[in-house]
Parts: C-alpha cells; structure tokens; sequence
C-alpha cells in the first residue's frame, strides 16, 4: 500500500481490511487531516537530516509525513495488533523502525542508541493518548535523554496548563515541572473532528524546546519539586497553609514565616501566584534549615 492514510476513507479502508478495532482503553484516536499532520512535522521543524522519535504512531498517518521528510523516524508503539496495519502503511519507507512496547517501561537511552547514531539531537513528534500524557512527557523531559524538541499533540486543557504563567487559572505544578527544564508554546489548536473516531475535547499541538540549562538552579531539586506539589495541594489555600498542611508540622509556623519574610514572600499568597523562580529561593532558603 503506497496511499496516505490521513484521509477518512483510507483509514476506513486500512482499518477494515486488516479488521482492526480501536481501543478507548488505549486513548486510540487516529488523526485524519493531511494539513495537520504536515503542520506538525513543520511545526516540529523536521527536514532530510533529522532523527525522530514518533511515540504512538497508531495507523502511521503521521509516521508517513515524518519519513517523507526526516532522515530516519524511530516509531514505538504499546499496541502488538498494529503491527500488520505499520507494515502495510509504512513497507515503502525504508528510513522507519517500528518497536513495540510501553515507551513508560523502555530503555530509552538504549533504544535511541540502538537505531540513531551517536551524537544526534532527537526530535520527539507523537500524539499522545490523553490519559498517558503527563506521565510520558514528565519521562521525555527528566530522563536525561539526546533530545533537543518534543512537539506533541495532547489535551487542549493541559496544553494550557503546560505553558501557563503564574496568576492563572490553569498555572500549576506541571506548569513548573515542564517549564524548569523546557520552554513550552502552544502552535496550534485542533479540532476533535479530524479524528477517528472523535474524542470528547479538542486537542492542542505544543512545542517543547529543551533548556540548555534548568530555567533556574536549586541546590536540592527533589525537595524543589516536593515544595512546588506541597503549594498546589489545595487551590484555595494559602501557601502558608499549604506548607502547614502538606509538607511541614503546625508547629514549625513560626521558622515558616520567618523564612518567607526573608525571601520576600507573602504567606497569604496563594501558590498559583509565585513564579518558579520565587519557589527556587524559597527552596533553598528552607532546603537550607
């Protein structure tokens, strides 16, 4: 098979023929419109000399505009029944390998070695099921991984939530986990009626370009990381209570507040309103009791 499974009718065809059934379990929502998918290659930046890493490639509509245009695309997918259907979409690219497991579970570092050369600064380009994406961007972001951009297509909510600044609504830990190691923009908006089937919310597409260094230094990142969950906890608490709640006893109030006046915070902030580089002193300043 030579043709382009991004329209409706050649993914209708590919999946009848090889009688293929989607799974909801597995967040399977196959993408059909040709402009977006070549909008995400374009707007991952993908050209002849590139290495990509496609995480679920589903029927290989994507993989088969990343191939057109990259050097080699590396595809990995948890669902075994889809190995049929990638060998009649994807059999005329020679510059695509196809592995199947759960990219949660997998060595990616070995892997990466195995099908890149040394040395070459790895694209990530996926549509991710929803109900996995924090969990495989979080692996993407702090696996210390050969990867330079990660361009994905996910929840519009949590797109919003992945580039939000501080005072608004959707701004919160992920914000702050994300934006500490990558600089996060939303490209673009999708509608959830170039899918197959039609999920129940509309998607977003968002680029994540991988910081050189963290956005800001702490001397003790997991307590960092500790602090930021402990200050979301819950919303429309105060970071005082917050901290008192969740991370510290009542009766370390008062080295609390001393700690905070020092750093120049208000107690009554709540967490959604301090900048990531104001919870970096304010973790060191208390990481240092």
């Amino acid at each position: 098979m030579n043709k382009r499974v991004s329209s409706p009718k050649t993914m209708q065809d590919v999946i009848r023929r090889h009688q293929f059934t989607l799974k909801k379990s597995l967040g399977q929502n196959f993408l059909i419109d040709e402009n977006i998918l070549n909008n995400i290659a374009s707007a991952a930046d993908i050209e002849e000399e590139s290495y990509v890493l496609e995480i679920g490639p589903g029927a290989g509509a994507l993989t088969q505009v990343l191939a057109s245009r990259a050097k080699k695309v590396l595809a990995v997918e948890i669902d075994h029944r889809l190995e049929v259907v990638l060998k009649d979409t994807l059999h005329h690219f020679e510059n695509v390998s196809v592995r199947f497991g759960d990219v949660l579970k997998l060595d990616l570092h070995q892997l990466i070695s195995e099908e890149f050369p040394p040395d070459v600064a790895v694209t990530v380009v996926a549509n991710l099921p929803y109900y996995v994406t924090t969990p495989i961007l979080m692996k993407l972001l702090t696996d210390v991984l050969p990867i330079n951009t990660i361009v994905v297509m996910i929840q519009k909510e949590v797109a919003s939530r992945l580039q939000a600044v501080p005072g608004e609504k959707s701004y919160g830990s992920l914000s702050i986990a994300v934006q500490y190691i990558a600089e996060a923009k939303i490209v673009m908006t999708v509608p959830k009626t170039v899918f197959v089937p039609q999920p129940n919310v509309d998607s977003a597409v968002i680029r994540l370009d991988v910081r050189p260094e963290k956005k800001v230094q702490v001397a003790d990142e997991a307590f960092f990381f500790k602090l930021v969950r402990a200050s979301f906890a819950q919303r429309r608490k105060t970071l005082m209570n917050n901290l008192i709640n969740n991370l510290y006893d009542k009766d370390q109030k008062e080295y609390l507040l001393t700690v905070l006046e020092k750093v120049g915070i208000d107690p009554s902030r709540r967490g959604e309103t301090l900048s990531i580089e104001e919870f970096a002193r304010l973790s060191d300043a208390l990481g240092s009791k």
